[in-house]
């Protein structure tokens, strides 16, 4: 198994990738989508609509590109320990703040789902421009973890 997981780093690294921009992708539209919909009148045609593209966006795109992105990342750290020797590689202030900062977009993602409830039953007692803010958030979060990913952890 080990063998296996080391011959697939590869392919590992591109999926968590690939994950992680459908997973950001779905962070940066949902609260955009909240902005707009905050002005939509309840049961009206704007209202379904965006009930209708927040439900696929959370459900089809986000939730299974996080998950994704969490078991290919941790097949990652795998084979890097596996490549190192062991777990003292991840002790260092990077990698703490790295695996922090994911726990926050891991967060926003479970805030965001929180919210789309409340949309879904008509009881949204946000206003637009809290979600304007939140809208940010995981950009900036991602920003930082990149910059860590690519300069901090070699």
């Amino acid at each position: 198994m080990t063998q296996m997981i080391l011959e697939g780093y590869d392919w590992f690294r591109a999926f968590h990738i690939l994950s992680v921009i459908a997973w950001m992708a779905g962070l940066l539209y949902l609260p955009r989508l909240y902005v707009y919909h905050c002005t939509a009148t309840p049961g009206g045609e704007l209202d379904e609509t965006l009930k209708k593209q927040e439900t696929g966006l959370l459900k089809i795109i986000m939730n299974p590109a996080m998950i994704a992105a969490w078991v290919f990342g941790a097949f990652l750290i795998w084979s890097n320990m596996e490549r190192a020797g062991g777990w003292e590689i991840f002790l260092g202030w990077a990698w703490v703040a790295k695996f922090v900062l994911i726990s926050i977009m891991t967060g926003l993602h479970h805030v965001l789902a929180l919210r789309y409830k409340h949309f879904q039953a008509g009881t949204n007692d946000w206003p637009h421009i809290r979600y304007r803010f939140l809208n940010e958030a995981p950009f900036i979060t991602a920003i930082l973890i990149v910059l860590i990913a690519v300069v901090a952890l070699k």
